[in-house]
């Protein structure tokens, strides 16, 4: 069985803790930390914008290290999963794959799209498998939207709008460093940009307007412009002064013979999800059953993806460096519209 180290124990460690509780073909044998507390099991202090609290962790059973590169020793350790902080990615990457260790990576795999080709060559040299955590491939809602455009059921695909918006993350003082976090676009919208990149190729030219904060946009929309012209598809993305809503995602994407409507948005009251309807060219609207909306089903089933990954020994047609690379290449060239202000080519 697959034994697997977490390197960072934050929010993102934390919901891949608990998707690995939901496997049985792969084992969390080691955790790394430089905080106390949390290698002694209190992972309370954790905070993000989904998902259950933190509390108590039983960790009696992993290997537990305060260095990730001793953690990278244990021969035990087949497969690193990177939680790290966005600016770790790169060295602690490459450190693992020179180690000999298969890497999980969550998003951004870096912050530069050489970054990006520096790892994903690392990778092949060193014959393992660099896969990224872009989970949004496997919510129900946006599987259903995949799998639509793959059997095409719904007729040609049109286009769509793709929405990502957050409040202000308090909790992250580094969100808006392009060397640290890389700002909302680079931690934000390269969801949206890899999906993009994932269902309809890559983009031939990308025109943003924004508002910028220091180095980074906060807040934009873009068009995407498709070898195949006839394709009309836009994202709107950023951050928002308005702690109300701490999140909302969804989308509106239009086939020939039917259009699919999504949107969550996590308020400060109470969660408000609008479920995704199709609306058919014969005037019926259609209502998919798609479970209760927990959001480590997708987490889970992105851990799925990359034990079958490991297990074929081929990359992951969904979660692959490559493709996470050019989400960040898009991302660029967003930022470079924005400041430009004129369209922008993406070769």
């Amino acid at each position: 069985m697959t034994k697997v180290g977490i390197a960072g124990v934050g929010f993102m460690g934390w919901i891949h803790y608990l998707a690995y509780q939901q496997r049985d073909d792969i084992q969390l044998a080691a955790i790394c930390t430089r905080n106390e507390q949390k290698l002694a099991g209190d992972w309370s202090s954790i905070k993000g914008n989904f998902g259950p609290q933190a509390d108590q962790v039983d960790v009696s059973s992993l290997a537990c290290y305060s260095n990730v590169s001793d953690m990278l020793a244990d021969p035990e350790l087949d497969l690193i999963d990177i939680c790290l902080p966005p600016d770790m990615h790169l060295p602690v990457a490459l450190e693992a794959l020179e180690a000999g260790k298969h890497v999980f990576c969550e998003k951004p795999l870096a912050l530069e799209p050489e970054h990006c080709d520096q790892l994903v060559t690392a990778a092949a040299a060193a014959d393992r498998l660099l896969l990224v955590g872009h989970v949004l491939p496997f919510l129900p809602e946006y599987m259903f939207l995949r799998e639509a455009i793959a059997d095409g059921r719904y007729g040609a695909l049109l286009g769509g709008h793709f929405d990502r918006v957050i409040s202000d993350p308090e909790w992250l003082p580094d969100f808006y460093d392009p060397k640290r976090v890389g700002g909302p676009l680079i931690d934000l919208h390269v969801h949206d940009a890899h999906l993009i990149r994932l269902l309809l190729g890559m983009p031939t030219e990308v025109v943003s307007r924004g508002r910028m904060r220091g180095e980074v946009v906060e807040y934009c929309q873009s068009l995407f412009t498709f070898a195949d012209e006839s394709l009309v598809v836009s994202s709107t993305s950023g951050v928002i002064q308005q702690q109300g809503r701490g999140f909302m995602h969804g989308y509106e994407v239009h086939f020939e013979q039917a259009t699919l409507q999504f949107r969550f948005s996590a308020l400060a009251d109470e969660p408000e999800l609008s479920p995704l309807k199709v609306l058919t060219s014969d005037g019926q609207v259609e209502r998919p059953e798609l479970g209760d909306g927990d959001m480590i089903v997708a987490f889970a089933a992105e851990i799925a993806e990359v034990t079958a990954s490991l297990a074929a020994g081929q990359p992951s047609q969904l979660i692959s460096g490559e493709l996470a690379r050019d989400a960040i290449i898009l991302c660029q060239r967003q930022t470079e519209s924005v400041l430009q202000g004129a369209p922008v080519s993406v070769s």
